[in-house]
């Protein structure tokens, strides 16, 4: 991994080294980064690891309890009226669908320019933006006021009761069919990368159960060449259909703002800002969750 080339005689001054770094410090084997990388999947959970977790369990039952008191007392709770028909749903939606925009740039796009960099942080960028997704995901649910509802009254289906059919001409409709698009080519993204890696996982576990998990799920890789040779297609191919997603999602989700009369919000310049603004967004958003797993997981 350490390239030195003398640079003499026309191609340079004489004596010059350039000496690329090492991207793996300490003199470590391959058997020893397999450990240091698996460490955490067989050990048992830090105090770090448990204040986290309890931090993130008290964050989620005031999201819930939050939730509650609007389903029960209305939506007139979150400042919505006829001028102001979205309120902080709109906001988060939008937040969170450019938080699960680095994901896909980071893994994707870094993928296809071979850059390997990315390797040290596609996981948790892939993670990410399933996780951001299924949050964003919860706000026009939450919005439709009955959720449980929502299969009844918004699923075109054969009915008696007129012409119950979704709105193509609604930019809303536009977001469930990128959103849902983005969603499933991410998730597959996702898990195609990881199976190597649970194949590694599934021939250190040593309790049965483990392993017969850790089997199913790497759907019997074995690393042969005709394993990487599919897999690499496959992850190429994902790649590719991804890319094109990190500037079509987040263009549809301003089309809920763009399409609009109203004055200051029907422009042209939405899609290209919601997309400056997600890129920026999501790279913060994976350094700063970066830096609390290093922390907690000691790593």
């Amino acid at each position: 991994m350490n390239t030195t080339h003398e640079m003499s005689g026309t191609q340079g001054a004489p004596g010059i080294n350039l000496e690329r770094a090492d991207l793996v410090t300490g003199g470590k084997t391959y058997a020893q980064v397999t450990r240091d990388i698996c460490t955490p999947l067989e050990s048992y959970p830090t105090k770090s690891w448990y204040i986290a977790f309890a931090i993130a369990l008290t964050v989620l039952a005031c999201g819930l309890t939050a939730w509650g008191i609007s389903l029960w007392y209305g939506l007139g709770m979150w400042g919505l009226h006829n001028t102001n028909a979205w309120g902080a749903d709109i906001i988060n939606f939008v937040f969170w669908i450019g938080i699960g925009h680095a994901g896909t740039l980071i893994s994707a796009v870094l993928y296809l320019f071979r850059q390997n960099w990315r390797t040290g942080i596609n996981r948790a960028a892939e993670a990410m933006t399933i996780f951001a997704v299924i949050c964003a995901l919860m706000y026009p649910l939450g919005h439709t006021g009955r959720p449980w509802l929502a299969i009844y009254w918004l699923l075109p289906y054969p009915n008696n009761m007129g012409p119950l059919w979704v709105n193509f001409r609604s930019p809303l409709l536009w977001d469930v069919f990128a959103v849902s698009t983005y969603f499933t080519i991410s998730s597959v993204f996702w898990f195609i990368g990881l199976i190597p890696d649970i194949a590694t996982v599934r021939d250190r576990a040593v309790h049965p159960v483990r392993r017969k998990i850790y089997s199913i799920l790497s759907f019997g890789w074995k690393g042969a060449g005709r394993h990487w040779h599919n897999y690499e297609k496959a992850y190429g191919l994902l790649a590719g259909l991804s890319a094109p997603l990190v500037l079509s999602v987040h263009t549809i989700v301003s089309f809920a703002f763009a399409v609009s009369n109203l004055p200051g919000w029907h422009t042209t310049i939405f899609p290209p800002y919601f997309g400056i603004g997600a890129i920026f967004s999501g790279f913060a958003m994976v350094v700063t969750l970066m830096l609390i797993t290093r922390e907690v997981f000691k790593l």
